[in-house]
């Protein structure tokens, strides 16, 4: 019979890449770590683990107990709130982008704090590339993200609820002359930008525009915060492409929709593969929930 607490172990090894990076996860000590993933060994009657020298890494039996490990935690942590009542219960940690913190998660956990006392929210900042990664190896619950992560696509192990459809807007300083109409990329291409830091969503979209737009864009600043990014544009230094989500109106800035019209549509995802926990249920409900949302942006 395997053992939860193995697989878990197995799992976080997985994920932390070292057997020293695992028992200060757990606060074990590495020979503690070392040996109960000898005994998961001993219980699969199979090598799980390659030593070279001083470091383990996970063989290709390993990688597939260890991917599977996920699924049957998931499952057992299902029974056991099953067990417990009908009630949402116990903790759900959601990782979200910055803008989808203030207009969905943090909405969503105000609710459900107020419905369901017995059930936690752990709220963290997970952009989208980090998102999908940290669902996968079980840090996240669920993840507000985007399909339209090219670099990371969202494959069939994933289940997803779509919540909303979010344009991108150019964004410049209110006091700037601009023509009527859409904004065309290639007429920007000698201002100063404010992008993003890579390997972010909308660093490498900004990019991508400029590019098939013609040129380069000349970055004088490099913010992984959205409201230093305004700041910045609203002072007049520059000029930067953004979700409309991430606009904050208390920023004296205008935006302007794109000529050749460009989306990102966010998407609630959790795992497939296992019963889903009544509080999981209960935070995608509130996710679900209508809310105030710039003009611009379409909820699902």
């Amino acid at each position: 019979m395997l053992n939860p607490w193995r697989l878990r172990l197995l799992s976080r090894l997985a994920v932390l890449g070292t057997v020293r990076a695992v028992a200060q996860d757990v606060n074990l000590s590495a020979s503690t770590v070392s040996h109960q993933l000898a005994v998961l060994e001993t219980e699969t009657r199979t090598r799980l683990l390659e030593r070279t020298g001083r470091r383990v890494r996970l063989t290709p039996a390993g990688e597939k107990l260890a991917r599977q490990a996920r699924a049957i935690l998931d499952h057992l942590d299902a029974v056991e709130a099953e067990l417990r009542g009908d009630e949402p219960a116990g903790l759900v940690r959601i990782g979200a982008f910055q803008s989808a913190i203030h207009t969905f998660a943090v909405p969503a956990a105000t609710r459900l704090a107020q419905t369901y006392p017995r059930l936690e929210t752990e709220v963290a900042e997970r952009e989208p590339h980090e998102s999908v990664p940290a669902l996968r190896a079980g840090d996240s619950d669920v993840v507000i993200t985007t399909t339209d992560f090219a670099d990371l696509p969202l494959g069939p192990d994933l289940e997803i609820i779509r919540l909303a459809t979010d344009p991108i807007v150019l964004v410049t300083a209110l006091d700037r002359p601009e023509p009527p109409g859409p904004a065309v990329l290639a007429d920007y291409a000698g201002e100063p930008w404010a992008l993003d830091i890579p390997p972010s969503y909308m660093a490498n979209l900004t990019l991508r525009l400029c590019r098939e737009s013609g040129f380069e864009p000349r970055a004088v600043c490099r913010f992984s915060n959205y409201l230093m990014t305004l700041q910045h544009v609203e002072a007049g230094l520059s000029i930067a492409l953004l979700p409309g989500l991430a606009v904050d109106p208390r920023y004296r800035v205008a935006t302007k929709p794109l000529a050749t019209p460009v989306t990102r549509t966010i998407v609630a995802v959790t795992r497939r593969g296992s019963p889903r926990r009544a509080a999981v249920n209960a935070v995608l409900d509130a996710l679900r929930q209508p809310i105030e949302l710039p003009a611009a942006v379409e909820q699902a």
